[in-house]
This record gives C-alpha cells, sequence and structure tokens, in this order.
C-alpha cells in the first residue's frame, strides 16, 4: 500500500487535491469535527483541563474558538487531547483499507505531530497567497486571529516543502489538479 500525505498551508486546497487521487481519503478535519459531536471522553478530557470554554455536549465549534483565542497554551491542550483519537481513527482507516494500492492521507499538522514516516510520498500542495486569503475570506467562520495561531503552530512552508516529493501549483482549476494527479500516480506506479 502507497500512503501519501497532502501538505500545505491553510486553504491551499489540500482536500481538494485529496479527494482528486481517486482513492480512499482519511482526512484529519472530519473525523475531528465528528469525535467533538460523538465523543463524549473527548468532552470530559476537555471540560477537564479548559472548564471555563467546555461546559455542554457536543462539543460546538465556538467553544473550541473561544479557547483558542483566549490564551495560545489552549490551542496546544485541545491539539494534545485530539491528536490521539485522530491518530486511533487513522491507524482504523489504513487497516480497512490494507488491500487499496493507494492511500490519501488529509492530515494539516502530518509533519508537526509527527505521523508520518519515511516510507510515505508527501505532496506539498503550492498556491498564490493572494489567492488563499481571497479563498479563507469567503468561508462563513473565517476568523484572522485563529489563522495566525494555527499557523504559529505550524512547521515553515518552505521545510515542508523541501520535505515533499512531489509538488502541485494549484491555481485552483480542475484541469489543473488532475494533471498533476495522472502525472504523480503515473510516476509513483512504476
Amino acid at each position: 500500500m502507497i500512503k501519501i500525505g497532502v501538505l500545505g498551508d491553510i486553504g491551499s486546497g489540500k482536500s481538494y487535491v485529496a479527494n482528486s487521487f481517486g482513492y480512499p481519503v482519511f482526512n484529519a478535519d472530519k473525523e475531528v469535527s465528528k469525535l467533538y459531536k460523538t465523543d463524549k471522553k473527548i468532552f470530559f478530557k476537555l471540560k477537564k483541563i479548559l472548564p471555563n470554554f467546555f461546559q455542554k455536549f457536543p462539543v460546538e465549534k465556538k467553544q473550541v474558538l473561544n479557547a483558542i483565542l483566549d490564551n495560545k497554551q489552549n490551542l496546544k491542550k485541545i491539539v494534545k487531547i485530539i491528536h490521539k483519537e485522530v491518530r486511533k481513527k487513522m491507524l482504523t482507516f489504513l487497516k480497512k483499507n490494507t488491500h487499496k494500492k493507494i492511500v490519501i492521507l488529509d492530515i494539516p499538522l502530518l509533519l508537526e505531530n509527527k505521523i508520518n514516516n519515511k516510507t510515505y510520498i508527501l505532496i506539498f500542495v503550492q498556491s498564490k497567497k493572494s489567492e488563499i486569503l481571497k479563498r479563507l475570506k469567503k468561508r462563513k467562520n473565517f476568523n484572522q486571529n485563529l489563522f495566525n495561531k494555527f499557523k504559529k503552530i505550524q512547521l515553515p512552508l518552505d521545510y515542508k516543502k523541501k520535505k515533499s516529493n512531489f509538488i502541485i501549483k494549484n491555481d485552483f482549476k480542475k484541469t489543473t489538479v488532475k494533471k498533476y494527479v495522472k502525472n504523480i500516480i503515473g510516476q509513483i506506479s512504476k
């Protein structure tokens, strides 16, 4: 099984690229949302460390955002709790898909949380900063403050780019992404 990790900036189109491969995708952001909505153990752990912010279940995005915006250390505390569960979900996903030729890992903090190993093929999604900001500002709950805090816990983009086996220059056009994906699949399938 070939494991492909998709890296890039917030809003660079990582999930779109991941889904363009046509293979099973593990989307960490979706898993985190599910955990907040369905996992009471997560709620109780969050409530224990940040009781002022987590008072009712299911956990709402607003509670998480308020905790992160209140203190930059809160983000690290939340990530520490959530990360363990996301890793378990990823391992379950990998077991379920052992018979697949390729799987895609769409995990925003893949390198930061040391989830990858040397056998993973890393793809860096590169997009223009102006295009990213334009797209992010269209998102319903975009918050510049929050965006800046998440950027601070990420490794530099240049580092991620150097660590990557492939770079996809995302201009947010289907044809461009498909061309890159087809090329990458061709190279890794040899």
